[in-house]
C-alpha cells in the first residue's frame, strides 16, 4: 500500500516529591526544592513510523498538567490524539496506518 506504518504509546509521570523521612537534625525542616512547582503532572504520547526504504520517524506530543480542576482528564484527550495524527500525516507527507 505504501503507507507509514506508526505504533502509538502514552505514558504519565506525577511530578510531585515523594514524602519521606529525612536524617535532618529534629526540629529542623529541610527545604526540598521542586522544579516543576506549578507542575502536576506531564504526559506524552508518540508514533514511532516507518516505511520501506526510508529512516524511522518518531512524532511526539507533550502535555502539562498544571492544577486541579475537577473532571478535567490527566492524560491525552481524544482531541490531542487527533491532533497527534494529523501532524503525523503533514509531517510524514502520505498515508497512515497505525496500531496503539
Amino acid at each position: 500500500m505504501g503507507a507509514w506504518l506508526c505504533f502509538e504509546d502514552e505514558a504519565g509521570q506525577g511530578l510531585r516529591p515523594p514524602k519521606g523521612r529525612t536524617w535532618g537534625r529534629r526540629g529542623h525542616t529541610p527545604v526540598v526544592r521542586v522544579t516543576a512547582a506549578g507542575t502536576k503532572r506531564v504526559s506524552m504520547a508518540a508514533l514511532i513510523c516507518t516505511k520501506a526504504g526510508h529512516r524511522p520517524r518518531l512524532i511526539h506530543r507533550i502535555r502539562l498538567d498544571r492544577g486541579p480542576a475537577k473532571g478535567r482528564r490527566k492524560g491525552f484527550t481524544e482531541t490531542d490524539y487527533a491532533r497527534l495524527l494529523d501532524a503525523a500525516h503533514q509531517q510524514l507527507g502520505g498515508p497512515i496506518g497505525w496500531y496503539g
